[in-house]
């Protein structure tokens, strides 16, 4: 079992930034694939960032590349994304997840990670 827990969500004006974090605890997160989805109020929850084991690979959606990178600490058990040049559309609760992988790639879909945070509000001002 895997706890995931978020934080740094708040209130930005847009151009800002924000840095999320997402603390694992329960098993030893070097073990997981991590990735990090957002969900806007009426639409699906769609996938934003990934990393693999060890942080070597990493992959974005198209709509966030170049602004938002994702990272992880395996000795703080802690993944991050490091969310620039924020837009009014890239207000959403963002949810890390957690996909337990024996070799070293990077997961994109949102079935198939197996533990996911409570999430953390985003907003972005125009």
């Amino acid at each position: 079992q895997v706890q995931l827990v978020e934080s740094g969500g708040g209130l930005v004006q847009a151009g800002g930034s924000l840095r999320l974090s997402c603390a694992a605890s329960g098993r030893t997160a070097s073990n997981y694939a991590m990735g990090w989805f957002r969900q806007a109020p009426g639409k699906e929850r769609e996938f934003a960032a990934a990393m693999s084991r060890t942080g070597a690979r990493t992959y974005y959606a198209d709509s966030v590349k170049g602004r938002f990178t994702i990272s992880r600490d395996n000795a703080k058990n802690t993944a991050y994304l490091q969310m620039n040049s924020l837009k009014p559309e890239d207000t959403a609760v963002y949810y890390c997840a957690a996909s337990f992988r024996t070799t070293d790639t990077v997961v994109t879909g949102r079935g198939a990670y197996d533990y996911w945070g409570q999430g953390t509000q985003v907003t972005v001002s125009s």
